[in-house]
């Protein structure tokens, strides 16, 4: 059920999802810091599904889509870092 709730499998562009409206920018966080707080959701998410709380739901689903958007574009920045550095090495060696 979770899955359905954060959008798993759904044909979502980055950026197209909600996100908290009071969230400031997280580019000043690290790559940890945003694991660590995605992490640290996880549980206060379910708690509130649990629990029924709609409104708590919502809210904790737009901090975690914020931090998430942010964490896939700055493992996508790397990933295309990566891939670059390793044409070149191929390209010079060969």
């Amino acid at each position: 059920m979770l899955g359905l709730i954060f959008g798993e499998g759904l044909p979502l562009p980055l950026g197209k999802n909600m996100e908290h409206p009071f969230i400031a920018s997280l580019e000043d966080k690290s790559i940890e810091e945003l694991q660590k707080v995605l992490t640290d959701l996880m549980p206060k998410l379910t708690y509130a599904h649990r629990t029924g709380n709609g409104p708590l739901i919502h809210q904790l689903h737009m901090v975690f889509e914020s931090y998430k958007a942010e964490h896939l574009r700055r493992m996508n920045a790397q990933m295309d870092k990566l891939l670059k550095d390793q044409q070149s090495t191929i390209s010079i060696e060969g």
